[in-house]
Parts: C-alpha cells; sequence; structure tokens
C-alpha cells in the first residue's frame, strides 16, 4: 500500500481496485469519466507494469498510447515463452480535477512503484517492451 501525498491522508492500493479489462477504451461510454490515477497491472505475476493519470477516464486510452504497444510486446513475451499473464486496468476515480496535483501524486507513485513501463524507471529495469511488436 502506498499513502499518496494528499492533505486526506488517502492510501491507494492498486491491487484492490476495481480490475478492467485493458481493452476497456473500446466500450460505449455515456460520459467522459472522471479524474483519475490508473495503474496498468500484471494480476498473475502482482506486478504494477504503468502508472498514469487523466482527466477524462474513459477517454484516456482513446487513439494513440505507448503503454498498448509495451503490453502487447509483454504479452507476446509471455505467450512465446509460454508463461501465464492475466493484463488488466484500475482505477482510482479520487484523484484531484487539477492537473499539477494530480500528476504530483502520479510521479510519487512512479516513483514508489518503480514501475516498468514508466519511462522515469527505465533506468532500473531498461526498456524490453517498448520496441515495434516484430
Amino acid at each position: 500500500m502506498f499513502e499518496a501525498p494528499s492533505e486526506s491522508g488517502v492510501v491507494i492500493d492498486p491491487f484492490t481496485l476495481p480490475q478492467q479489462n485493458t481493452e476497456f477504451w473500446r466500450w460505449q461510454f455515456s460520459d467522459e469519466g472522471t479524474a483519475a490515477l490508473y495503474f496498468v497491472i500484471d494480476y498473475q505475476s502482482e506486478l504494477l507494469l504503468y502508472v498514469g493519470e487523466t482527466v477524462k477516464s474513459n477517454q484516456r486510452w482513446k487513439g494513440e498510447h505507448d503503454c498498448k504497444r509495451y503490453l502487447m510486446n509483454y504479452r507476446q513475451a509471455h505467450y512465446h515463452h509460454d508463461l501465464d499473464s492475466q493484463l488488466g486496468i484500475a482505477f482510482w476515480r479520487h484523484a484531484p480535477e487539477e492537473r499539477r496535483p494530480r500528476q504530483a501524486i502520479e510521479s510519487t507513485l512512479i516513483h514508489q512503484w518503480r514501475s516498468p513501463f514508466n519511462k522515469e524507471n527505465w533506468k532500473f529495469w531498461g526498456t524490453p517492451f517498448i520496441g515495434g511488436s516484430d
């Protein structure tokens, strides 16, 4: 668990948030969503892969997003080596509406969890999943 840097002392445990499919962005929504922090997780390995923030949780992954490519490469590597994975995404929908405070929490979480898909942590993990899908 991690105590978010906020006045309320909120504790965020990404592994206890409601799990969604990583293809959630293809679904039809009646609204754009809310400000949120989100976490891409391999639940099989209990590994937090990516931490992100958004002002519109239901719109965030529409279009281009580097993490989609990283996930495709991650899945392919697991498939190639006959390893199990259970990829999902979880949203914490209590993030500040204002961008800077939300990004400050995101940055703290990225450094706390050392999530390998966040570029801030590539110095620890390298970049095995960022390349093309060939």
